[in-house]
């Protein structure tokens, strides 16, 4: 990555995933797909997602809208936009791609992208991932990563006072 042109680049549409994730890409990469609403990027995400990447080639992350945050976060958030938030994410060496998604969910995206790896956090199990059923149908498989104790959003929040 050189320029933010580089970094602007890796925030795709869910159009420019169907063409990205061809058939032939496919073949040879792996995709690994996470979610999250990433507000307040801190060391507990850095951990997360460094650490989701190598599970496979390709990480791609879908990223809840700023509707999406305040529908599930409730009032105050998020702290930072969408567009804010996604090329911070996007300039991280270990994300490919970044996705914003408008539903409270991203069983839409998980349907439309059919990534061979779906991961939460350890805070989940995984049956109840969202997406988890789907993706045992086609062959993929879920993980679940252990969060780094003592990082979360909404404890750096409560410090800041919020």
């Amino acid at each position: 990555m050189n320029s933010y042109e580089d970094i602007t680049a890796r925030i795709i549409s869910r159009e420019d995933a169907g063409r990205i994730f061809s058939p032939s890409f496919r073949e040879n990469n792996s995709i690994v797909f996470t979610n999250g609403c990433f507000d307040l990027l801190h060391r507990g995400h850095v951990y997360y997602l460094s650490r989701t990447r190598q599970l496979g080639d390709l990480l791609v992350v879908g990223l809840n809208t700023d509707s999406s945050v305040a529908r599930i976060k409730g009032p105050g958030r998020p702290l930072s936009g969408e567009r804010s938030r996604a090329e911070v994410l996007a300039s991280l060496v270990f994300v490919d791609y970044v996705i914003l998604f408008e539903e409270d969910t991203p069983l839409e995206l998980i349907l439309a992208l059919r990534p061979d790896i779906l991961v939460k956090g350890g805070d989940y199990k995984p049956e109840d991932i969202v997406g988890y059923h789907e993706v045992l149908s086609w062959g993929g498989r879920v993980e679940t990563i252990p969060l780094l104790e003592g990082y979360s959003t909404s404890s750096i929040i409560r410090k800041m006072g919020g």
